[in-house]
């Protein structure tokens, strides 16, 4: 029998999307991620955000942190700031988290992140400070109306600001939103030119309430 017999020989591996993320199942091990490199972003690596150049898969969680620049932070109508300001972003779209996270970034807002619903409160609670969530609505293993109703229950958040952020951007979406006690509503595609000035308006106590 003939061994170079080419039926003989191993399939080849079928085609397929072998670039194609997989969704995993959340470990409940958040870590910091370091961005500026080339490849995909994996938890459990330390390290400052600077330039997001990388790729996130879906399903992962861990936090940015921003470097925040020195100077005065000048807010306009709304005040000034507070230097020490933490908001967490719930966002599975790497797009759209990055922009956020950018603008956050240059506002001089320290930026933590998670990918789902899921374990929110324990995250949350890890942190030594924070001033506002930003929920996106339909995230994978649990969703923004899910992680709110535990914000709510938990006596360490249960005070602490929680606005949608989110594509389904209609009216009716935005009642849901305010009947299910989210204190403000963004519609996406985030506007860079107005995000600036709806987060400082929210970070002074106002209700925010866009749908674009």
């Amino acid at each position: 029998m003939n061994n170079d017999d080419p039926k003989s020989k191993t399939s080849p591996t079928p085609p397929g999307r072998p670039d194609e993320p997989r969704e995993r199942r959340p470990t409940g091990l958040p870590g910091a991620v370091r961005t500026g490199m080339t490849g995909p972003l994996r938890t459990g690596q330390t390290g400052s955000l600077r330039t997001p150049t990388g790729s996130l898969h879906t399903g992962q969680t861990g936090n940015l942190r921003f470097p925040t620049p020195t100077g005065s932070l000048r807010t306009g109508q709304t005040g000034s700031l507070a230097k020490d300001a933490t908001v967490l972003v719930v966002e599975d779209n790497v797009s759209n988290f990055v922009l956020i996270a950018r603008l956050l970034g240059y506002m001089g807002i320290h930026c933590e992140w998670k990918t789902s619903g899921y374990e929110v409160v324990e995250f949350a609670d890890s942190l030594p400070h924070l001033d506002l969530i930003l929920m996106d609505i339909r995230l994978p293993y649990e969703d923004g109306y899910g992680a709110l109703r535990k914000i709510r229950s938990s006596p360490s958040l249960k005070q602490t600001r929680v606005v949608a952020v989110t594509a389904e951007a209609s009216e009716e979406q935005l009642r849901k939103a305010r009947e299910a006690a989210f204190d403000g509503f963004l519609g996406k595609p985030i506007d860079p030119d107005r995000f600036p000035e709806q987060i400082r308006h929210i970070l002074a106590g106002e209700s925010v309430w866009d749908l674009t």
